[in-house]
């Protein structure tokens, strides 16, 4: 199966009065994200400026499953640290938000060269088991106290936090 062409879009997040996030991307789309329920399932309802919607779900593992509400067929992400995501339509999303001004530009060209180069595509596709089992599988590394290697434990969507620091736990 031939992998799909890369290409990276940044984005950066605002965190807003109601505690959504506006998540603004650089090729123009627009999304207003909010976290749903609580306990160990980390989901993620998103709207977009289109008129699109549907969830992120961390699955553990640092992977990530996108939902369309029209039905469209998920995809998956595969999180790669410092608020970068692989997708696997192969676009690749790079947070610019955590990192300000000259150094978020150097540090982004750093890591974004060296992401893009080693980092395994994600999985096109996940039976229901498979993602059952990442989902025990973050459940059980959540619950020894050790996270699942996601950056910042619970500190992701759960508690939305600022946009700083090195927390990656932001869904791709």
């Amino acid at each position: 199966m031939p992998q799909p062409q890369r290409r990276e879009i940044t984005y950066t997040d605002e965190l807003l009065a109601d505690r959504t996030v506006h998540r603004r991307y650089s090729d123009g789309g627009q999304e207003w994200r909010s976290a749903v329920g609580g306990g160990a399932r980390r989901i993620v309802q998103w709207r977009d400026e289109r008129g699109g919607s549907g969830t992120d779900e961390l699955l553990g593992g640092r992977i990530v499953k996108r939902v369309y509400a029209n039905g469209r067929s998920p995809i998956y992400g595969r999180e790669a640290g410092y608020g970068r995501t692989l997708w696997s339509d192969g676009v690749l999303t790079v947070n610019r938000t955590s990192f300000g001004g000259r150094l978020g530009t150097v540090l982004g060209a750093v890591t974004a060269g060296a992401v893009i180069g080693g980092l395994a595509m994600p999985p096109s596709f996940l039976s229901p088991e498979e993602e059952e089992e990442l989902r025990r599988q973050a459940e059980a590394s959540s619950s020894g106290g050790g996270g699942d290697g996601g950056g910042g434990g619970d500190a992701g969507y759960g508690d939305w936090g600022d946009g700083s620091g090195d927390s990656d736990d932001d869904f791709g």
